[in-house]
Parts: C-alpha cells; structure tokens; sequence
C-alpha cells in the first residue's frame, strides 16, 4: 500500500533502522525525511536515493512552518530529539523537542494526518518511582531532557482531546550496532575491568533495535486501533545487571567478570551525589543507571504491537560480536 511518510532523526539508531525496514514494507511510499544541512556528506550519503531530503533543521521553528504549509502526508514518524547529555543550550533543547514537535502536532490535526511520537521511559525519570513502571506512574523531570519528553506527551495528549489521531511510544536504553551509547559503553567498561558493580541485586530493562523498529513500523498499519495509547517498549523481560555483566565477559574474555572487583554500594551513591552537586545530569543518570532498578510494563505494547520477542541474555549477543570483530 502507498503512504506518503515523514521521518524525523533518521541519523540516529532508531531512525535508520525504521528508514530500513519502511523502505523495504513500502516500497512505492513516499518518503521524504527531514535532514539537518550541517549533516556531514557521509551521512547523506547513507540515505537512499528513493528518499525526499528535506533539509531543515527541527530547532528552526520559522522554516519547520514554512516547510509544512503546503506539505501534505498519511503518517508522520517524528524520532527527531536532541538526547540528554549533548552540548546544547537549554533554548536550543526546547526548540528542537518540544517546539518542534508542537508544529508537527498542529500540522497532523489541521491535515488529518497521523502522528506516531518517540517519546522515552525518561518521562518517569532515570529511576522509576515504581517497578514497574507504567501509565499510572507519575512523570518525573529529574533532567532538562526528560522535562522536554514529558512536555511533548503532555502537549499529544491534549490534542488527542481534540481528535488528533497519535500514538506515544517510549522506547528505553536501545542497543544496537552503530551506538555509542549505554550499552556500548557497558561493553568497553567490562572488556577493560574498569565497570563498578555491586553485589546489590539491580535489575535494568533495556530494549533491542528489532524491538523498537518493529513498533514503529507496525504501528503504521495498526493506527486506527492504537490512537490515543503511549506504550513503553522493552526486552520481553528486565536482567540482573550482574547477570549481563557476566554474560558481556564471558563474550569478550572468556569468563565471568571477577567478583574481587566488586565495589561497596555507597560508592555509587556518593558518586551520584557528586555529580548532582556539580549539576551534571549525564553523570547523574550514569550512576542511578548502574546503581538503581529501571522496569516497565511492556505487556500491552507486546499485545497490541505484535512486536518480535527478544531478551537481553542472550540477545545482547549481537552487540559483543560487534565489539570483537571491531577490536
């Protein structure tokens, strides 16, 4: 079936993997996809021929307007963010995530268009306040990134009051190949016997790029059932950091990660509070991140996406080989 599509943050993990899989469902859609024109050229290149650039950047709220009143689409797939931890002002974070978002809001519900937003499991802060978390959990703005996730959820929900037809889908920590992020990170930090862990019992819940690709692209096809529900997208089940931990290690080296490198619980917790002091919200997400549990229900997602199964051990095993065919 024929669909005209706007992708928003193809460059990013999530984004180039739903630019595939799209691609390939659609293949007479059109799909344009929005573009920053500071990209570098490998980047561009990267893009299939068959897809409309549309060079804009989302914290240029004058040509977002612009560009939209005479565009026309089915479906919007807006993944477009600026991430925690970047170096960017916090009117340039606004711009891009919320003001951005707020234009694409109103262009879906002036044109009848469908709007499928990525949001984040951030919009119940980087440690749940409980487990698992769910759409009775209460918002937390504990960084100026989730404050912005929670704004934009906030602002979908009021039009969906309205009639605007829009699914929320949060995503959690995403592993996949081409990120350098968490799980890449935890990866380094296990090879080199550097990662602090404790003997406390913390469970994480991440989620793979099968998973969170698959959503998007289902959700396409499944709008009409899904309009108005925000859904929280994992790994089938959470894991004992520990457990990953050891996994990782046996992966990279053979064995489990030694258990004379285990560190006291308060250290983690003095750290976090370091961090805190110095207002360093990436530093501070990265010790509640190892240190604190982070759950979600996934069930209904599961239910109503029709979404591939995957758990973390041993599905992380993709991630590993990566990592040693790189080394």
């Amino acid at each position: 079936m024929s669909k005209r599509i706007l992708l928003t943050g193809i460059t990013g993990l999530i984004g180039k993997s739903v630019l595939t899989r799209l691609l390939e469902l659609y293949p007479q859609s059109d799909i344009s996809a929005f573009i920053r024109p500071t990209s570098s050229n490998s980047k561009l290149r990267s893009i299939p021929p068959v897809v409309q650039r549309v060079l804009i950047d989302l914290a240029d709220i004058d040509g977002l307007k612009r560009y939209l009143e005479t565009a026309s689409f089915d479906v919007i797939i807006h993944l477009g963010a600026l991430r925690g931890g970047r170096k960017a002002s916090r009117a340039t974070y606004y711009r891009t995530n919320v003001m951005a978002t707020e234009q694409l809001i109103d262009f879906a519900y002036r044109t009848v268009c469908h709007l499928i937003f990525c949001s984040s499991v951030g919009v119940f802060g980087a440690i749940p306040k409980e487990m698992p978390a769910n759409n009775e959990t209460p918002y937390q703005e504990d960084n100026y990134y989730h404050y912005t996730k929670v704004v934009c959820e906030k602002r979908i929900n009021q039009a969906i009051l309205k009639g605007l037809s829009a699914i929320i889908l949060r995503p959690s920590i995403t592993y996949g190949i081409g990120d350098k992020g968490f799980p890449w990170q935890l990866i380094k930090l296990v090879a080199y016997r550097i990662m602090p862990i404790t003997n406390k019992n913390v469970w994480i819940h991440l989620c793979h790029i099968d998973t969170i690709t698959a959503a998007f692209v289902n959700a396409v096809e499944l709008m009409p059932q899904l309009k108005g529900k925000a859904l929280n997208i994992a790994d089938m089940e959470p894991v004992q950091l520990r457990d990953l931990v050891n996994f990782i290690s046996r992966q990279v080296r053979d064995n489990n990660y030694p258990a004379h490198l285990n560190i006291d619980s308060k250290f983690l917790s003095w750290g976090e509070g370091f961090s805190k002091l110095l207002h360093n919200e990436l530093w501070t997400a990265r010790f509640q991140l190892i240190s604190k549990s982070w759950i979600f229900d996934v069930q209904e997602a599961y239910n109503l996406l029709h979404l591939p199964e995957h758990y973390t051990v041993p599905d992380f095993k993709f991630m590993t080989d990566h990592y040693m065919q790189r080394k």
